[in-house]
Parts: C-alpha cells; structure tokens; sequence
C-alpha cells in the first residue's frame, strides 16, 4: 500500500482549507486533518501583555490530539478513513492531507510530510480576507495588526528557518490554477512510487 502525507500550510485566510477541501475531492481515497480542530478551550490560551489571546502559537493547539489522529492514519489508513465515514476505492494508494497555518513549525509532524505546500498572500489581502470571517471569541479591535500578522511574520521566519523544500503557492491565483498545479504534482509522485 502507497501512503502519501501532503501538508498544506500558509497564513491565516490563505485558501488552505478551501485547497485542501479541493484536492480531496480529485484524490482518490484522501482525507483531511486539519490543525484548526485542536485548538484549546479558550480559557487556557494565554494572553499577552495587549490583552490578545495567543492562539497563533503551538502552545494554543493540542499538537499531541492532532499527531495521534495524524499517527493512526499512518498505521492504517483504510481503516482510519472508515472510522471517519469515509469512503474508499479500490486502491493500493492513500493520501492524507493536513492542513494547518503552523503545521511546518511543529517538528514531529513536519518530518512526516511527504510534500510541502505553503499558501501566502499579501497583508492587504488578508486583512480584507480576516476581516470579513466570523470568529468565535470574535478578534478584538486592533487584533489583526497587533498580534495575527507579526505572529504570523514570526513563525514564518522560524518555519523558512526549520523547512528547506517548501513548495511556495500564491493564494492569490484563481482556485481552479492552484488546485490544478497541486494536483498535477501530486499525480507525478504517484507515478513515480
């Protein structure tokens, strides 16, 4: 059985979800992780000397749940994606997509990568982007620019720093040309395992 982990990374409202989601529904036998679902409970993210909640650290995630969900999908991703009420084709190949805006900063994941995409898009963009999401605590007045993007120059700094073959992606570009150039990438390393 041919196992293949692709990680999706970028900034906050990137498109890694929307990617993900996206290339999901071309790859056989794929599921998604998505680092977004291990936050924890608010009450036990810190906050910092302006009064904002720290979410954009690795500390704000419970990175032992997400490499536990990551690890038994390795061990047996058929019947990982069963337990998830997933489908699944006649295949020898599996892929996992994981999706995350700090997932090349955590080293235990990160060496589990197969192939490393990062979404990045001007601030402007993603201010605009951020500013037109719900989010629940809602971001206070000043968030955005006193904590989302320095945290988010921060720790692609420490990434660029701890990741060498990183696959850089405009989020910008149309979905339709971002997914096509992954997908087509994605289908070479199946062709040539």
């Amino acid at each position: 059985m041919n196992r293949l982990i692709i990680g999706i990374g970028g900034m906050t409202n990137g498109g890694k979800s929307t990617l993900s989601r996206s290339l999901q529904g071309l790859v056989p036998n794929s599921c998604i992780i998505s680092q977004d679902s291990f936050f924890k409970d608010d009450s036990v993210v810190p906050v910092d000397s302006h009064g904002f909640k720290q979410y954009d650290t690795l500390d704000a995630i419970h990175m032992d749940r997400m490499m536990s969900k990551v690890k038994s999908w390795v061990q047996d991703p058929q019947s990982f994606m069963l337990s998830q009420g997933l489908s699944v084709q006649e295949s020898s190949v599996f892929s996992l997509i994981v999706e995350g805006f700090l997932i090349f900063n955590y080293g235990p994941l990160n060496e589990l990568f197969d192939k490393r995409y990062f979404l990045q898009i001007p601030y402007e963009t993603c201010k605009l982007r951020r500013s037109s999401r719900v989010y629940v605590p809602p971001d206070p007045v000043g968030y955005f620019d006193g904590h989302v993007w320095p945290m988010y120059l921060k720790n692609r700094k420490e990434m660029e720093n701890m990741v060498q073959d990183l696959v850089f992606l405009d989020g910008n570009q149309k979905r339709e040309d971002l997914l096509a150039t992954v997908y087509k990438d994605i289908q070479q390393m199946f062709t040539a395992g």
